[in-house]
């Protein structure tokens, strides 16, 4: 395969905070006036782009005064507010001088895991781009809690990816790839130029965390370009600090590491739920059931649930793990987690002796469940 750009239009954009910041002294005004004109190229150049960027908690800890990056969740609220200030108003102006509006996109788990609101954020981005704006994208960090948190900005590009049906995500950072291991330790590191997306190796070679100013390191890359592979989505892992890294990558150079979508693409509602980072409980699977939705695509019956954990209603997702922990699938549960209690390890033709009425046949249906 060559370059991931050659049949790509859409493409996502990842900028780091140690890309657009000055070691935590604020905004990096060239830097960004950088980034500015490289996305105006992209889109002359036909590309459509959405950027997802960094950089308000440290635009925010700047203006605040703040040298060492808080742990309580509020102050990083308080300083995301006022970063956010900061962040959008850098970015119009200087997307502005190559005539191009931007518009600012904040967004929490809940927005993508409800799926009219993510419809919603779906059409709103994707008139965005139709209307030649750059869409800014962002966690929306002064509401976001652990719970609702995507927790890193590689993850949230990876869900914009798939949310918007982009062809490439480029994901930029202070690191020149993906490297067999970490080249900050080890001086025999190798640069891995192209692999699978969804290569298990890869995860082992990635751990590591990144710098004091961001949350991800090189391990959210490559899991965020595994789920980017879903939507059919390639991903680039390269060094922001390359000259005109961008239109580079775009024109087919070689740089950084490529890890490519070798799967089939999800179907839209099924994205929906693959997407989903929080679930609401688990039910145990034997080995029969896990058999049956691997390989034989069938649905989940309630005769092949051994346990469930956690509490969940009708209608909300639930993993669906095998007997050593390891999620397999997850879907839409068809009954809430104390009636599948009830007719666990039961016949669905016995449902409505143990319940006393019966919804459906299946505990998921097969329509509503996706693998992992």
């Amino acid at each position: 395969m060559g370059s991931v750009f050659a049949t790509a239009k859409r493409v996502v954009v990842k900028i780091g905070s140690s890309l657009i910041t000055k070691g935590g002294e604020g905004l990096h005004q060239a830097a960004l006036a950088d980034w500015a004109e490289q996305i105006a190229q992209l889109r002359q150049a036909g590309f459509e782009v959405a950027l997802v960027s960094s950089g308000a908690i440290a635009e925010g800890m700047q203006r605040l005064g703040w040298r060492k990056r808080p742990h309580a969740v509020y102050e990083l609220q308080a300083a995301a507010a006022v970063g956010q200030m900061g962040l959008v108003e850098a970015y119009e102006s200087c997307f502005r001088k190559f005539g191009l509006h931007t518009a600012q996109i904040l967004l929490t788990h809940d927005d993508l895991s409800d799926r009219t609101r993510y419809l919603n954020a779906r059409s709103t981005v994707r008139t965005l781009i139709r209307l030649g704006t750059i869409p800014i994208i962002n966690e929306n960090d002064t509401v976001a809690i652990d719970e609702i948190r995507f927790g890193d900005n590689d993850t949230l590009a990876a869900l914009v990816t798939n949310l918007i049906e982009a062809h490439v995500l480029v994901i930029l950072t202070d690191q020149p790839g993906l490297h067999t291991r970490d080249p900050r330790l080890h001086g025999d590191a190798e640069l891995i130029s192209k692999a699978d997306a969804n290569d298990p190796a890869l995860e082992t070679m990635a751990g590591g965390v990144g710098t004091h100013l961001g949350s991800g390191g090189m391990l959210t890359k490559v899991l965020a370009a595994k789920r980017a592979a879903r939507s059919g989505a390639h991903t680039v892992i390269a060094s922001g600090e390359e000259p005109n890294v961008l239109n580079r990558l775009a024109a087919g150079e070689a740089i950084g590491t490529q890890l490519l979508a070798t799967t089939m693409t999800l179907a839209a509602r099924k994205q929906w739920l693959a997407d989903h980072l929080q679930v609401r409980g688990r039910v145990k699977l034997d080995d029969g059931a896990v058999s049956a939705l691997i390989s034989g695509n069938k649905s989940l019956l309630p005769i092949g649930v051994i346990e469930v954990v956690g509490s969940f209603e009708r209608g909300e997702v639930v993993s669906c793990i095998n007997q050593a922990g390891k999620e397999v699938a997850r879907g839409l549960a068809n009954y809430n987690a104390a009636e599948t209690e009830k007719i666990l390890r039961t016949p669905s033709a016995q449902i409505e002796v143990k319940l006393g009425y019966v919804d459906e046949p299946e505990l998921i249906h097969r329509d509503n469940l996706v693998l992992l």
